[in-house]
């Protein structure tokens, strides 16, 4: 608290931005040496330091726009990636709303997404610190940004006609946080469905939500970003498209594609070992959308218990991950071993599902040896243990 209350000075602001980028240990410490040198004190130092690495690592998520914000460790593992965000913004510019009231806006990410659409943004959020550093990262909005130090329950929502909420679902604090229980949240999940029974609403929560907590009027959206489910989002009111109460967002790099639905898809029939094999993407499992995706394939389940799929048609899509098979080895360490040797595969791809295995702990044991590369899936098919040696395919 001390190094931020430091930081959020004109001069630890004058520091930080003249202090150059730290990519190892060695930068780090002659950054610390030439400070102190100059007589900065132990709390400054140590704020500029840390912001100048956690502006690094922002990168990620906000790209160019990290090296004029500030962060919180915990607000920025928390915070929203920001191409996510403009879409997030999106949803509320093209159902017509234009006042938004983000409500827990954390360090800012989803309120710099819709700012940057042309949305006015009224945010607040619990903590004062908080709520200091969003109201910096989003200053260059000028007055069609305001930022409060307050809560989602006493926000005043006379003035806008849509709401953005991120529950705060982790221990208080800037740094190193924890996991709270559903009944924990902050607000409550009741409070914040009365809300969006009110008014039209998006709701960003974990991607593993129960189910069964989900309110049947409104529309649940996965997104996962280059192999990572990140989120649930709950569309209310005008925010939830017609039609569709189930979708699955899938992101890679720049690129995004959406599957979406009524309910949840009817799965597959299971099928014996075709040509390929599919492993379905996180937001589609979570979706609950794997059957659609299955007859886009042609494809069948490879076990209906577990989320392979497997075809003959060399297709392919955005929503899995395909793989050529090569042919079934044996399952026993020993045995799998020494037939991959055989092949000279000595790099080695390991995926699983549905089976107990350390793909590390594997790989040591398999004592690879060639120059060959591959995949090999790890899998039950019934009460069987499987191994499908495979070949990665481009994605679509």
């Amino acid at each position: 608290m001390s190094e931020l209350t430091a930081l959020l000075t004109p001069e630890g602001l004058r520091l930080l931005d003249a202090t150059g980028p730290m990519d190892s240990a060695v930068d780090v410490a002659r950054t610390i040496t030439r400070l102190r040198k100059q007589g900065h004190s132990p709390d400054l130092v140590t704020a500029v330091v840390t912001q100048a690495r956690l502006r690094a690592k922002g990168r990620v998520k906000f790209g160019e726009f990290a090296e004029r914000m500030l962060f919180t460790r915990a607000g920025l593992e928390q915070a929203t990636r920001l191409a996510i965000a403009a879409r997030h913004a999106a949803r509320f510019r093209d159902a017509g709303l234009t006042r938004v009231a983000d409500l827990g806006c954390g360090i800012g990410g989803d309120a710099l997404g819709m700012a940057g659409i042309g949305l006015e943004v009224a945010a607040v959020d619990a903590d004062e610190v908080t709520a200091a550093i969003a109201a910096y990262n989003l200053a260059p909005f000028g007055d069609a940004v305001t930022v409060g130090h307050g809560t989602a329950e006493t926000a005043d929502l006379s003035a806008v006609d849509a709401a953005w909420l991120d529950p705060a679902r982790r221990t208080a604090g800037h740094g190193e946080t924890s996991r709270t229980r559903p009944d924990d949240w902050s607000p409550s999940l009741d409070w914040v469905f009365g809300l969006a029974s009110q008014l039209p609403t998006g709701v960003k929560l974990g991607p593993g939500l129960d189910r069964d907590a989900i309110p049947d009027d409104v529309e649940a959206q996965w997104v996962s970003a280059d192999g990572s489910t990140l989120e649930l989002v709950l569309w209310s009111g005008a925010t939830a498209r017609p039609g569709v109460r189930r979708a699955a967002l899938v992101m890679r790099g720049d690129t995004a594609n959406e599957i979406t639905a009524e309910a949840d898809a009817e799965d597959e029939p299971a099928r014996a070992l075709g040509a390929f094999v599919h492993e379905p993407d996180g937001a589609v499992i979570r979706a609950r959308l794997i059957g659609d995706v299955a007859r886009s394939l042609s494809a069948g389940m490879l076990d209906e218990r577990i989320a392979y799929l497997t075809s003959d048609a060399a297709l392919t899509s955005p929503f899995v991950s395909s793989f050529r098979v090569r042919e079934t080895l044996p399952a026993d360490v020993k045995a799998l071993s020494k037939a991959l040797r055989a092949r000279g595969i000595g790099r080695l791809e390991i995926k699983k599902r549905g089976v107990d295995v350390d793909p590390a702990a594997l790989r040591t044991k398999l004592k690879l040896s060639g120059d060959e590369a591959a995949t090999l899936l790890l899998t039950r098919i019934g009460s069987a243990r499987v191994a499908i040696l495979a070949d990665r395919v481009a994605a679509a």
